[in-house]
């Protein structure tokens, strides 16, 4: 940790908050569910994104870059998927229709996610792609006892797991059948869960022991997880809607399939998110996607800048509910308009922000701290560094990010003669380098080095 503050974190498998110790500190490896690519993601799918991309950060910072691992996954077989192939390319082969839906779902995901400021995670596998991983998992629960086949499908046994429901917190034997969980002739325990499903001749499969079929939706990411991070690993997140049933059920099987205590150490779980007070859901006409708000004028009668939409998110603590509204967006906007743009070099995050993001990754009062510095940036811009750094850790670089690196270092030298000239007292040359760039959208600010008393220039991109 070199002196960096201890990071605390949440674990939803045990309902604490705990110091986080990786297995391998030289190797911290994290798996979040990604978004099953049948339509465009919309505002609530942006949550874990962002909020995961911010600890990617944080850990990226404190163990190091080529030492952190993370694993989001694209969900690219699916029964919303096979209906949306059908009803949008109904003249297309179902694979090939399949495939036009989820790569052009999967484009756009990834565009949004950038667009959000989000960093690309280290590997992004579709789920077609580990049908093999899957098998194999499926047939050492035959193997061990915890699945069985029957009637085309292959289920996991709930029962054979003495310890089923530990992370929802759920009894298998307070459940009741009927009720919360469907009655199925075919299955041994009203609770049991498809590992596999027999494919009709229009339905996408692979050939598998148990039939030409495809995968149900839980063991796809127990396969990802397990090719990529190895069969236990350091965090596993997602929205708290995965809680039950689809983590606990990956849990289940991935460690009766191995053999394991745990799948994950630590399982961090995101709020829910409402739409000016209310469900988003389309039929209360409040359904908005990432693309809407960044294109269109759908949500407040105008475009949102990717920024903006982020800050939004990080201004409520990630375990809280959070109420999406224009009013959010607005006080958004306000305030990154009052943080100054520059470079980090090699300045480092301030104590005040490592230390909130440190404590169960607490974005809001990084968010303050953040304000605080950026006060101090623009009354000294020797302090700009350090709030550029900071803001680089909240993923939030609102009018840096807008300039390319050529064009930055264009801009820094036409600094440098500027100051020059200012030295010589050539103030007609200096003040015409100073309106060029003001022409071209980029301000200019002189302050004094507190150190040392010399001129110091910093720049921006004007709004």
């Amino acid at each position: 940790m070199n002196g960096q503050p201890k990071l605390k974190l949440y674990n939803t498998l045990t309902r604490e908050k705990t110091d986080f110790a990786p297995i391998d500190p030289k190797n911290v490896r994290m798996y979040v569910c990604g978004p099953t690519v049948y339509d465009f993601a919309h505002i609530g799918n942006a949550r874990p994104v962002i909020v995961f991309d911010v600890l990617y950060r944080l850990l990226r910072h404190v163990y190091g870059e080529s030492h952190v691992t993370y694993v989001r996954n694209i969900t690219d077989v699916d029964d919303k998927i096979n209906a949306r192939a059908l009803r949008d390319f109904p003249n297309l082969p179902l694979n090939e229709a399949i495939r036009a839906v989820t790569e052009k779902t999967e484009t756009q995901f990834l565009d949004d996610a950038t667009a959000l400021g989000s960093l690309e995670p280290t590997h992004q596998p579709r789920a077609t792609e580990n049908i093999t991983q899957m098998i194999e998992i499926i047939e050492a629960l035959i193997a061990k006892g915890h699945a069985y086949p029957a009637e085309g499908e292959v289920l996991f046994d709930t029962r054979s797991m003495a310890d089923y429901g530990q992370l929802s917190k759920r009894n298998l034997d307070e459940q009741q059948a009927g009720a919360r969980v469907a009655v199925e002739a075919h299955k041994k325990n009203p609770q049991d869960f498809v590992l596999w499903k027999l494919s009709s001749a229009e339905e996408p499969g692979w050939e598998s022991p148990w039939g030409r079929g495809r995968p149900g939706w839980h063991i796809e990411c127990s396969a990802m997880s397990q090719r990529y991070l190895g069969e236990t690993f350091d965090i596993h997140g997602g929205g708290l809607d995965l809680i039950f049933p689809h983590h606990e059920n990956e849990l289940a099987q991935s460690r009766c399939a191995h053999g394991t205590d745990v799948m994950a150490n630590v399982w961090m779980h995101n709020g829910f998110l409402q739409v000016e007070g209310r469900k988003m859901s389309k039929s209360e006409g409040n359904f908005v996607t990432i693309h809407e708000l960044l294109h269109t004028e759908t949500f407040g009668g105008r475009k949102w800048p990717g920024a903006v939409l982020r800050l939004a998110m990080l201004m409520t603590h990630y375990r809280e509910p959070i109420d999406f509204s224009l009013k959010r967006l607005e006080e958004a906007e306000r305030l990154l308009s009052k943080w100054p743009a520059g470079k980090a070099g090699d300045a480092t995050p301030d104590v005040s922000v490592l230390n909130a993001f440190a404590d169960d990754l607490n974005t809001v009062a990084a968010v303050q701290a953040l304000h605080a510095l950026a006060q101090a940036a623009n009354a000294d811009p020797a302090a700009l560094p350090v709030f550029s750094a900071s803001a680089a850790l909240l993923g939030v670089l609102p009018k840096e990010a807008e300039i390319d690196d050529a064009l930055a270092a264009a801009v820094e030298t036409l600094v440098a003669m500027r100051l020059e000239m200012l030295k010589a007292k050539n103030f007609a040359e200096a003040d015409k380098i100073r309106d060029d760039l003001a022409a071209k959208g980029i301000q200019l600010k002189d302050g004094r080095d507190a150190a040392t008393g010399e001129r110091v220039t910093t720049w921006e991109v004007k709004r």
